[in-house]
């Protein structure tokens, strides 16, 4: 059935916004759905001119200098908004070629949390890069706005990597909390991966109630159509899943994020940064 909540595509000018593109307009037909390519340009981008503004001067200078760095500003506004439509404009066509009858493009001055939680409520799925602008810049291995966007949002998000393959296989990372289960309903009840072989891996401590919680999950998509299969394998989790990917040749994953608070991830590290680290495939992350 064909939903008004669309998919939202954020991206930024990187060579990481064509997959992001391929991903989001896969998810859209997959959903029939509509999609969105959305592009913030930070309001305090972090530019320097270089020139040296120093010394003491007097008042009709300074007047000019205040003047002549308003037009370098606005100058520079306009040439950031028009790269941004060129750039949105070449996202959208490339959505048009991969069969997403109209998608539509949004350029936001701002800073991205808030542009994000603004539409939040119209979107069913978020498709963001793991790594961005920054990262090209910086080298990291996890963009910097990640940690921070999926815990401010409610909805999925569909973290990607580099290059594009269209999903065949797929991997629930499955824990038996309210989030996974959540995330197995939300499967079951969804276009996006219909079709598609399910594997439920289920790992970290032993418990009792594991094989029952692990059966539930993979009756409920099975009634939902899917083919399904189980593993329960204790030991670490992040090991687990990376092997599970490797061995069973997973496209996507599937997951709980950021459990935990930001002060306890600070302290002692993140365990769903680790994994988005570790992982070389696309991840929807679950809240």
């Amino acid at each position: 059935m064909k939903t008004d909540k669309k998919v939202l595509a954020c991206v930024d000018q990187s060579h990481f916004a064509d997959t992001v593109a391929d991903y989001a307009a896969w998810a859209a037909r997959r959903m029939d759905a509509p999609l969105e390519f959305l592009h913030v340009i930070d309001r305090h981008p972090e530019i320097g001119s270089g020139e040296d503004h120093s010394g003491a001067i007097g008042f009709d200078a300074q007047e000019v200098l205040l003047t002549t760095l308003s037009d370098k500003d606005a100058a520079r506004s306009r040439d950031m908004r028009e790269q941004g439509r060129l750039f949105l404009n070449r996202l959208r066509q490339r959505a048009i070629d991969a069969g997403v009858a109209a998608p539509d493009v949004r350029q936001r001055h701002g800073a991205l949390d808030e542009t994000l939680a603004e539409q939040e409520e119209a979107v069913r799925l978020f498709v963001f890069g793991r790594r961005g602008a920054s990262a090209e810049t910086t080298h990291r291995d996890l963009g910097r706005n990640v940690e921070r966007m999926v815990r401010a949002l409610h909805k999925p998000v569909l973290t990607v990597t580099e290059d594009f393959k269209e999903p065949r296989r797929v991997l629930i990372a499955f824990d038996g909390g309210i989030v996974t289960r959540r995330g197995v309903e939300l499967v079951a009840g969804s276009m996006l991966f219909r079709g598609l072989p399910i594997h439920l891996l289920m790992s970290g401590k032993e418990s009792r109630d594991a094989p029952r919680q692990l059966e539930w999950a993979k009756n409920t998509l099975e009634a939902a159509g899917f083919e399904a299969s189980t593993a329960l394998i204790p030991g670490d989790a992040e090991h687990m899943i990376a092997k599970t990917v490797k061995d069973q040749d997973i496209d996507v994953l599937i997951m709980g994020a950021y459990a935990h608070s930001p002060l306890r991830s600070l302290l002692f590290g993140s365990k769903t940064s680790d994994l988005l680290r570790a992982a070389t495939i696309p991840t929807l992350l679950l809240r």
